[in-house]
């Protein structure tokens, strides 16, 4: 995601995030505000720069965004929504597609209107989180506004919200009549949850767990492509949140993290992992012991 906002497009962060080199495509860049004129440069920034698909974000539910009347604070506003759309749509000529709740407060729900009047503007395609902004990621997903919004719109609906097996994708998918689904936090140090669930789509069978030499592999392959992007600073304490989710229920883990958070180099914490695992291997663990858990964010360093 990045802020349409120019003062603060050339940051660090902002330059990281407009980084595309080695991405698969189509190439989607998601773009942040609350200034139509500003939302529009913006998205030609983004495909100047290689992006294959514009997506405006009018869902993220984080204060620091929602303060400047972005993200999904933007859904108070349906006239501001309507005209940043409209903006965005007209400014480019790659597809444009648009993230967001079902609306701000609970009780005051209007994506079935925000969703027809993004059809009209020309978005491509809508990724809907079945909570409002003031549900955070509390309660639960409601699928069955979800459901009203693909009865209502004839361009792709992308379901979002608690997906977090493949027996649920199924169920969103099936009760929806959404075109997709995203996943998000289920994904977080479970990448190979995707193939889980589209084995399952397929063939109706579970995939076997992967073994802990494969998770092992994939984390330090994760780590390595990490440090790359970041550099030895950012990438050593990026990298934590991320260790942190792909160990969570494993075999003392709490003790490994304790420790692995007071590692300040990245080849220290690579060497670390790696111990971690090889000891993981050495006592025959296997990742079809773990229980998988929701991961609560704010125990995350």
């Amino acid at each position: 995601m990045m802020t349409a906002d120019k003062t603060l497009r050339m940051s660090k962060k902002s330059l990281y995030r407009a980084n595309f080199d080695g991405e698969l495509a189509p190439i989607s860049a998601q773009i942040a505000g609350s200034d139509p004129e500003q939302l529009a440069e913006a998205a030609r920034y983004q495909v100047a720069n290689g992006a294959q698909i514009v997506d405006i974000n009018m869902g993220c539910p984080a204060k620091k965004v929602c303060n400047k009347l972005a993200g999904s604070a933007l859904l108070q506003d349906e006239d501001l929504v309507a005209r940043i759309l409209d903006a965005v749509v007209a400014a480019v000529d790659v597809p444009v597609t648009l993230k967001t709740r079902l609306g701000f407060l609970n009780g005051h729900e209007n994506i079935l209107r925000v969703a027809k009047r993004a059809e009209e503007s020309g978005i491509a395609a809508l990724a809907l989180h079945g909570r409002t902004r003031e549900d955070m990621y509390l309660n639960t997903a409601r699928y069955e506004l979800i459901k009203q919004v693909k009865e209502l719109i004839d361009i792709p609906l992308i379901a979002n919200g608690d997906i977090d097996s493949p027996e649920k994708a199924k169920y969103v998918l099936d009760y929806t009549g959404a075109d997709a689904i995203m996943i998000g936090r289920a994904a977080q140090g479970r990448p190979w949850i995707f193939r889980e669930i589209a084995h399952y789509l397929k063939t109706g069978k579970h995939l076997a767990a992967p073994d802990i030499a494969e998770v092992k592999a994939v984390l330090l392959g994760h780590l390595s492509e990490l440090y790359q992007f970041y550099g030895e600073y950012s990438g050593c304490r990026i990298a934590r949140k991320h260790i942190a989710w792909y160990t969570k229920g494993l075999r003392s883990s709490n003790e490994f993290r304790q420790n692995m958070y007071k590692v300040e180099n990245t080849a220290d914490q690579a060497k670390v992992v790696e111990a971690y695992f090889n000891q993981l291997l050495d006592l025959g663990q296997r990742m079809s012991d773990v229980e998988v858990e929701q991961v609560n964010l704010l125990d995350i360093k």
